[in-house]
């Protein structure tokens, strides 16, 4: 949007303006905003600047008149003000921190899932030559993840880095293993049960190993054959699990069933109802939920709100109403990797969702004033903003899409606080 450089004595009330300084260099939560009073208009004219931008299409006002009489401030009202200012800027260095503890946060749950992610390519490297070794490992992984998700009753859900097209698997898998765990989690199951969904999820997918690349990369339309030769990764990840007697009979319906449907319409069984292992229907909505947001076409991925919501109304005949309804409390109404724009039309990008408060996710916020590596993270409910609506990256502005970057692939980890 144009914006017009403003004398600050020109400043009143309904006036949308952007500061011409850095976000740790003023108290105000935002870099632009629109004035609500006088107190605000006072507070940046004692920031020293002779000048702001203003933004006349979200203004409620017109400027003053430049030859506008300013009304000279007395002892009380300055003293007032210094206290208000001295107020905000200890609010603003609070953000600040929390802003750069989160941060660490973020580095901490990437190392985690870095890690992770080479013992899943280790796991999968041994799984045909070495498999009693492969479920030996991969049991220590989720053994791992499941005391970690455990240990806390507050875990928030973060938006990992991209993924190499070629490594689609492990992220797919790793992604259906960690929001299985969570969903299973927050079903109330024991820690016995998540560990064993955990493992049937990290191995779901493991039999298309087995079918050709040609078939799993390919955009257009799949043949009947191929359809058919495609379906037998079910039975092909079952072969390679029984290559392994300690492999938990347990977790076996979930790499066999994870693609039935209630109404019968999956495969490979056409299963119905009570019919499927029930922690096979668990990990069937997290497997179409990520499968929605990176399908074998990438023009036709979803974003994480639009997958939701096709989930919710087009598919609830087909999977455990209780389990979605569930899943979608876990996700939020805007999940990570969602573009958004807030209540005062400003751009950002979901990075995390807190379990305790799903309608105010933590949001990286577009400001071109800011480098991106430095952008500000706002709490929604901290900031008193609120998400209008969730927007396709693709219809996001060149600069706009550079800076926030929205992952092509979304992958998700999980970071317990301490």
């Amino acid at each position: 949007m144009a914006s017009i450089k403003l004398s600050v004595e020109r400043l009143t009330e309904g006036l949308y303006i952007k500061l011409p300084l850095q976000w740790t260099d003023h108290p105000f939560l935002l870099n632009h905003f629109k004035i609500k009073d006088h107190q605000q208009i006072r507070l940046i004219k004692n920031l020293g600047v002779k000048f702001v931008y203003l933004i006349p299409e979200k203004s409620d006002t017109k400027p003053l008149d430049p030859d506008t009489p300013v009304d000279a401030l007395t002892e009380d009202e300055s003293h007032f003000l210094d206290r208000q200012a001295e107020k905000l800027w200890k609010e603003k260095q609070g953000r600040i921190t929390r802003l750069k503890n989160y941060k660490l946060k973020l580095q901490r749950c990437e190392k985690n899932f870095n890690r992770s992610m080479g013992q899943l390519r280790s796991i999968v490297g041994k799984i045909k030559s070495r498999p009693v070794t492969a479920i030996q490992e991969a049991e220590g992984l989720v053994e791992d993840m499941v005391d970690a998700l455990l240990e806390s009753d507050s875990i928030a859900l973060h938006l990992m880095n991209d993924s190499k097209e070629s490594e689609d698997i492990y992220f797919h898998s790793l992604n259906v293993a960690i929001l299985s765990m969570m969903l299973a989690k927050s079903c109330g199951k024991s820690a016995r049960e998540i560990k064993t969904i955990a493992l049937g999820a990290l191995f779901h997918d493991m039999g298309k190993l087995k079918i050709p690349s040609a078939i799993l990369r390919k955009t257009t339309p799949l043949t009947e054959p191929e359809q058919n030769y495609l379906k037998l990764h079910t039975k092909y990840s079952l072969d390679l699990a029984n290559l392994a007697e300690s492999f938990p009979e347990a977790a076996k319906p979930i790499l066999s069933q994870h693609h039935e449907l209630l109404d019968g319409s999956g495969y490979p069984s056409q299963l119905k109802g009570d019919e499927i292992d029930n922690n096979a229907q668990l990990v069937a909505i997290v497997n179409a939920y990520d499968t929605l947001c990176h399908p074998q076409d990438p023009n036709k991925a979803r974003i994480p709100y639009s997958a939701l919501s096709y989930l919710f109304k087009n598919k609830k005949e087909q999977y455990n109403s209780d389990y979605l309804a569930l899943f979608i409390r876990l996700m939020g109404v805007y999940p990570p990797g969602s573009v958004v724009q807030l209540s005062n039309q400003q751009l950002g990008l979901v990075i995390s969702v807190n379990s305790e408060s799903l309608l105010f996710p933590n949001v990286l916020l577009y400001d071109p004033s800011v480098p991106s590596n430095e952008a500000p993270i706002i709490d929604l409910e901290e900031s008193g903003l609120r998400i209008e609506q969730a927007i396709p990256p693709h219809k996001l502005p060149e600069n706009v899409h550079t800076y926030l970057n929205p992952r092509i692939r979304m992958s998700f980890y999980f970071d317990a606080d301490d």
